[in-house]
């Protein structure tokens, strides 16, 4: 793609976002969401690959009637109030459409069919565009409309989506896939406490951008788009092995690494909240998202054979990628670290 072309574009996804973040009127909010859904539409479809032809006609279809949704929840709300505002939406059926349309352009279940299949049929870039920063505008409305929405419609659609996402990433064997339903299951604990303690629901989310990103990198330095890709690219970089894994390891929870943080005080804050019920749920079906990523974690450490001579050979070869790539995750790495035993010493 055009270098100029290609500025463009990812300034079009700046500006879209920042619009959405500053934004405090119903119009303005909704053209945010709208140029960034146009700005990334180019990006999907450069491969000029039927996969990707698919898949960017799935999500524009997908963004359109979701944005439709929210520009007529909006005007429903201004024509029963008179009110623009974000923070004004008082009508219940607005506050439910709009919450049904953020959750279409997000993915969460039962409105997650569109995610898997767009996702598998991207490049790992553009991939991690979508799992990341197109998840920010949708955000920064809920996290102001929290107060004026249907807590049990929230849990639901919650409990739902880390029920969808733990059983959905069992039986995959593509690696975008595994990681659009673990995606499902992480915005699902997100939503689950919006209502209750927005702070959390924003630091999951911090958390959550961080190893996502990282994890697309380390897939993007091997080329790995199958598990089995990765036994068979792992020996490139011991090193990146190792991070792979630990990063693996804290996107599904395992404690005590920075992944299990959050997960943590989510059950802890249902818990006070006498949620008992969702918070067991949620915690059973953590066990299945932490499952396949051990899975993924086990496919790694295949190719970390005690035989001298492999490890030997593994060591002197270089992997084929950008420094640049191989720099931002070894330092993204580092915020893998165990950091919930230092953050509970401060609670």
């Amino acid at each position: 793609m055009n270098p100029t072309v290609l500025t463009i574009l990812i300034s079009s996804l700046g500006l879209g976002t920042t619009l959405t973040f500053i934004g405090s009127h119903w119009l303005l909010v909704w053209m945010g969401l709208e140029i960034n859904t146009l700005a990334i539409i180019p990006l999907m479809i450069r491969q000029h690959h039927p996969r990707a032809v698919e898949a960017t006609t799935k999500y524009f279809i997908t963004q359109a009637t979701a944005s439709a949704l929210l520009l007529f929840a909006s005007i429903t709300n201004a024509w029963t109030s008179g009110e623009w505002s974000l923070t004004e939406m008082i009508n219940p059926t607005s506050a439910t459409l709009a919450l049904t349309a953020l959750a279409l352009k997000i993915g969460l279940a039962p409105l997650h069919f569109w995610l898997p299949e767009v996702l598998q049929g991207l490049d790992l870039t553009t991939g991690l565009i979508l799992s990341t920063w197109q998840k920010l505008a949708p955000f920064a409305i809920l996290l102001q409309l929290y107060p004026l929405l249907n807590p049990n419609l929230l849990l639901s659609l919650g409990i739902l989506s880390t029920i969808i996402g733990g059983w959905g990433g069992l039986n995959q064997t593509q690696l975008r896939k595994i990681l659009a339903y673990s995606s499902i299951a992480n915005l699902g604990w997100m939503i689950t406490i919006l209502h209750y303690a927005p702070n959390l629901t924003l630091l999951n989310l911090i958390l959550y951008i961080i190893m996502t990103l990282t994890t697309f990198l380390l897939f993007k330095i091997f080329n790995s788009t199958k598990i089995n890709s990765i036994a068979s690219s792992s020996t490139k970089s011991p090193l990146l092995s190792i991070i792979t894994l630990l990063t693996l390891l804290s996107l599904g929870g395992l404690p005590p690494l920075s992944g299990f943080m959050p997960k943590w005080l989510i059950l802890q804050e249902l818990t006070k909240q006498s949620l008992f019920t969702p918070a067991t749920i949620m915690a059973l079906m953590a066990l299945l998202s932490l499952f396949f990523y051990l899975r993924l974690c086990y496919a790694t450490t295949l190719t970390m054979s005690p035989n001298p001579t492999n490890m030997s050979s593994s060591w002197r070869t270089k992997p084929n990628h950008p420094t640049l790539i191989l720099l931002t995750s070894a330092t993204l790495s580092i915020l893998l670290l165990p950091l919930t035993p230092a953050i509970f010493t401060l609670i």
